[in-house]
């Protein structure tokens, strides 16, 4: 169930509680469903009991797969419920550590951007796209709020384009209606209006707006390519050998995947991730499906799995960040280079 959808439609409280109790049965995929189930209890209007639920999460720090994201929303709660100094206090701490994660960026300055606090989720924005996108020549695609909602806050703050806002720009995928008119402060004094063309004009505009945000949340899961650490590997292997010839050896296994991907980027393929694999859960998956692990056309499926949980890591990495392989070096100097 999306957890957008009209309270009218849907128990969103019955289906917290349905996403509770799916998290305690699997309990490696707790932190995105307790995260759904947190959004369904704030569309309920019930945002103390979706606060226990980011607390839940953030008291197991060690467990968590993005503290950040989990601190991000809990903050952008909290102020919804006049918890507004508690809810600062997250945002500045979540500044202050700077994430590599685009999400909790964009969290905090649109719930800065909600509460007209404009001048701070421009910083905030700012602060973003300063950190990931500095010598960047090609956005990726979990970067591209941080960049429409910079430049959104501009045209509220009346500031002029910049070479980041230009770039915003180039992002925006409507062809009926351009980034700037979409974020005109005065689009919305025309709603007001008793003017029938004025209305009608905004209705159309409000339509390209829809149509661009429809488009997005259609997105389809990353193609996301299956890597296995050295030791999941190892294992894997030792386990159920037939699945030798597909992975010859594990350095081999790393260079597949990084050409892989760029053949996939270069054909003009977007959205690429990569997801890791488990031998625990490789093997549950297979057993779900009533197949033997052994079966090399499982792969593709499992990796795909692993994107839908939301699993997958953006590629490419930047190029100054730990490269996706888990070496403890930059991305430019291991497969990056």
């Amino acid at each position: 169930m999306r957890p957008d959808t009209p309270a009218e439609n849907v128990d969103h409280t019955a289906e917290a509680a349905r996403l509770e109790r799916t998290a305690g049965l699997y309990p490696e995929d707790a932190e995105t469903l307790l995260l759904r189930a947190a959004a369904h209890l704030e569309l309920a209007d019930a945002r103390p009991a979706s606060t226990a639920l980011y607390d839940r999460l953030l008291s197991t720090p060690d467990t968590l797969e993005n503290a950040p994201l989990v601190r991000a929303l809990k903050a952008s709660n909290l102020w919804e419920y006049d918890h507004e100094a508690e809810a600062r206090a997250i945002i500045d701490g979540i500044r202050t550590t700077a994430p590599r994660d685009p999400a909790p960026w964009v969290i905090v300055a649109e719930s800065l951007e909600s509460h007209d606090e404009l001048e701070a989720a421009h910083d905030t924005f700012t602060e973003a796209a300063t950190l990931l996108l500095t010598d960047v020549e090609e956005p990726p695609y979990a970067t591209h709020p941080v960049l429409i909602g910079r430049h959104r806050v501009r045209r509220m703050l009346g500031l002029p384009h910049d070479d980041w806002d230009a770039r915003a720009d180039t992002l925006h995928s409507s062809s009926a209606i351009s980034l700037d008119e979409l974020h005109d402060p005065k689009r919305v004094w025309s709603l007001g209006s008793d003017n029938p063309e004025e209305l009608a004009a905004e209705i159309s505009r409000l339509r390209a707006e829809l149509g661009a945000y429809r488009e997005a949340l259609s997105r389809p899961f990353p193609v996301a390519v299956l890597h296995w650490p050295a030791t999941e590997l190892t294992e894997l292997l030792s386990a159920y050998p037939d699945l030798a010839a597909e992975y010859p050896s594990h350095p081999e296994h790393l260079a597949t995947i990084e050409s892989s991907l760029r053949e996939l980027s270069a054909s003009g393929t977007g959205n690429l991730g990569i997801v890791t694999g488990t031998v625990p859960s490789y093997e549950a998956f297979a057993a779900s499906e009533g197949s033997s692990p052994s079966d090399t056309t499982l792969l593709p499926q499992y990796a795909t799995t692993l994107a839908a949980r939301g699993r997958a890591v953006a590629w490419p990495p930047q190029r100054t960040s730990d490269c996706w392989c888990g070496q403890p070096q930059p991305y430019d100097a291991c497969h990056g280079s």
